[in-house]
């Protein structure tokens, strides 16, 4: 079998972890019912089954069960927030804020909802990639019924305040949406702490199956009200019709379960393994990180180089590590990334771009070898 390269790009999707497979298989086999069938053993034990993990879900982000609603994924649950929430409270006001630097799946939904009418401010944010919270005061309005701001960012890897957004959110009476697809399991959440009002989240960014995500919504001081955007069954307690996929929803509990069982010393050593990159990288100059590199996931490093073409830069790597250059939804799209171009950098720059995404599988050795490729790729490009 040939030699396969070095994964680092675990912001696109991570490899389902062995413990989460394990505890997957049985409800595609001998406990195959559907949570709905209320009138046998076998939809009882998956109804029991996707209740324990709902309750697993709620007590990582400190919300209760009810709260939880599944969905195919984050794309999903922010498209339902963001549009559930606007057409439920259109007759309050029709302005949303959300950040340049926000994923696709935030800003397309927004997109959509001007081609309707409604007003989205769209705010900047520092060279550094964080939000300044005195624009965001400034740009709520009396007709703003939602801020969504994504919790670690999918690119640069930058978290956001979201204790401080929540607080200045609830105190104008805004709701507050927060994308927590890249955070769930990294670092601590707690929507009651931090004031949050809908959460989006997903399973395949911490070692669980893809095509299964949660919205959180919260349902007192204050309950908030969103607008199914799919019907038929009136599944999830009427926010979201479709038959509940058992064993998705089980593998993501399990998934949660380890990551936050292992996330100390897990991002400890993910912090190191990433410090390690960084400092070898820094032997050759014109080498520039993007983003805080304090308030940044520990396995984010995103950095753009200087004089070589971003093309020839990824392809000169694939044979040794599997990297990329930004968002895994976007880069079918020939453009410079929005998140870095954000951040001030020329498209040049921000076309020269690497996004490591180190995970729990890796080791010191293949960080090593990375950074050696790495090395010897920029002074080859160089030398052309």
């Amino acid at each position: 079998m040939p030699h396969r390269p070095i994964y680092l790009d675990c912001h696109a999707t991570t490899p389902v972890d062995p413990r989460v497979l394990a505890a997957m298989l049985p409800y595609f086999t001998e406990q195959f019912g559907n949570p709905a069938s209320v009138t046998h053993a076998y939809g009882w034990e998956a109804e029991a089954a996707v209740q324990q993990a709902r309750e697993t879900l709620a007590a990582a982000i400190h919300a209760t069960p009810d709260e939880i609603v599944f969905t195919s994924g984050a794309t999903e649950a922010n498209n339902l927030a963001i549009k559930g929430v606007a057409e439920a409270y259109f007759a309050q006001g029709r302005h949303l804020i959300t950040v340049q630097t926000e994923h696709s799946a935030v800003l397309d939904p927004c997109r959509y909802l001007e081609s309707l009418g409604f007003a989205v401010t769209v705010l900047p944010v520092q060279p550094n990639g964080l939000l300044d919270l005195n624009q965001l005061d400034k740009a709520i309005r009396p007709d703003t019924i939602l801020v969504s701001v994504m919790a670690a960012n999918n690119e640069i890897g930058v978290l956001q305040p979201l204790a401080e957004i929540g607080a200045l959110c609830h105190q104008r009476q805004v709701l507050f949406h927060t994308d927590a697809a890249q955070a769930i399991g990294k670092i601590p959440l707690d929507v009651e702490a931090m004031q949050i009002d809908l959460m989006s989240l997903t399973a395949h960014k911490i070692y669980g199956p893809k095509g299964i995500g949660a919205l959180y919504v919260r349902r007192r001081q204050p309950r908030v009200q969103i607008a199914a955007q799919l019907h038929g069954g009136g599944h999830e307690r009427g926010r979201r019709s479709g038959t509940l996929y058992t064993p998705q929803i089980v593998g993501f509990a399990e998934a949660v379960k380890l990551a936050l069982a292992e996330q100390e010393a897990e991002t400890q050593r993910i912090r190191h393994l990433r410090d390690c990159l960084w400092q070898q990288l820094q032997v050759l100059e014109g080498i520039e990180i993007n983003g805080d590199y304090t308030q940044r996931l520990a396995g984010n490093l995103n950095i753009s180089v200087a004089g070589v073409d971003g093309q020839a830069l990824l392809l000169g790597l694939q044979p040794i590590v599997a990297v990329s250059s930004g968002s895994a939804c976007t880069t079918a799209k020939i453009a410079p990334s929005h998140v870095l171009l954000a951040l001030g950098r020329s498209p040049d720059m921000a076309f020269a771009s690497l996004r490591f995404g180190i995970g729990r599988f890796n080791t010191l050795d293949e960080i090593n070898r990375v950074a050696a490729a790495t090395l010897t790729t920029i002074r080859s490009l160089r030398a052309v």
